[in-house]
């Protein structure tokens, strides 16, 4: 793809043809989670990282696989258990035979890192990956290494299973862009994947794009222009979620201990920006930023011990704050 002599304008039809390509390609093999699909494109080309959450056997593993695949990505996993070490993700230096140390990379050095079950491993592994998510490099003895690029994290929680776990602090949640929830597929859709998945055919999903468009489509995204007012619109509505403050509505001081920071604001902006282009769209409007506030928000609102008597999910809390 030839992207240096298209316009603007072009670059945008260009992506919206792209995206839907991709949605159909990815949806051969999976069935029926279009929302958590759309979701996860958004945030890679936000240049954001995602918490997918849900219980085992959701297919969270295949979806990212098949992304990859669509994207042509270097793809690499990480199963997070008690033991792992920080070394085991971004790799370590060892003495090779002329006795000199030589570095060798980890699974961090790929471009789409699924981290299975992160909530498993102890804290000082899970913050080996947040330079990485933030700062898109490692450091190891002293030494920075870039990584790959586009780089993208992908994490899985499982919500039931809480035995054993260490649960991500505030600071770390933060630095994920979109918390997507899983649910279960109904009752057509898993005849559907149980079709699809009992005989001797294997459905392979095809190459849509490469490294080199995902990062132009990443760069075009930044230079989206957005009308004052919806940017007005996002910070207002992350500044409603923020108890003790001017103009804090009254269900917030009720039912929220802790609201969301300015990098939320950030990503309303940026999110609404690619699902705007998603549709075909040349700049985004409020109905933009709606449509991807829960993901953005879930993991960034603390709702109090009254929300949890009043049997009030953070959800709910986020929809009657739109």
């Amino acid at each position: 793809m030839d992207a240096k002599n298209l316009s603007d304008q072009q670059a945008a039809e260009l992506f919206y043809q792209k995206y839907n390509a991709l949605k159909a390609e990815i949806s051969k093999v999976i069935i029926g989670q279009d929302q958590v699909i759309e979701q996860v494109l958004i945030s890679i080309f936000s240049s954001g990282h995602a918490l997918l959450v849900g219980v085992p056997g959701l297919a969270k593993t295949l979806l990212v696989n098949t992304i990859a695949d669509c994207l042509g990505l270097d793809f690499k996993r990480i199963q997070f258990t008690p033991d792992l070490m920080p070394s085991d993700i971004l790799g370590s230096e060892i003495l090779d035979e002329q006795k000199n140390f030589k570095f060798i990379k980890g699974p961090v050095f790929s471009n789409i890192l699924l981290a299975d079950e992160i909530n498993r491993t102890p804290p000082k592994t899970q913050a080996a990956l947040l330079e990485a998510m933030q700062e898109k490099r490692v450091t190891v003895a002293g030494v920075h290494h870039q990584l790959n690029l586009p780089f993208f994290v992908l994490a899985t929680q499982n919500p039931i299973e809480q035995e054993g776990t260490y649960p991500l602090p505030e600071a770390q949640l933060d630095r994920f862009m979109f918390n997507i929830t899983l649910d279960y597929p109904s009752l057509e859709q898993e005849v559907q994947v149980v079709k699809n998945t009992t005989t001797e055919k294997t459905i392979r999903a095809n190459n849509v794009l490469d490294q080199q468009s995902i990062i132009f489509f990443q760069q075009l995204v930044r230079k989206v222009p957005v009308a004052d007012n919806v940017v007005q619109y996002a910070v207002e509505l992350v500044h409603k979620t923020r108890p003790n403050q001017e103009n804090t509505p009254q269900l917030t001081e009720k039912y929220i201990s802790w609201g969301a920071g300015p990098r939320a604001s950030q990503y309303l902006i940026l999110g609404a920006k690619t699902h705007a282009l998603s549709k075909g769209k040349f700049s985004p409007d409020i109905e933009d930023v709606k449509a991807i506030a829960k993901p953005i928000l879930r993991h960034r609102v603390i709702k109090n011990y009254v929300a949890q008597a009043d049997n009030l999910s953070i959800d709910q809390i986020i929809d009657e704050l739109l």
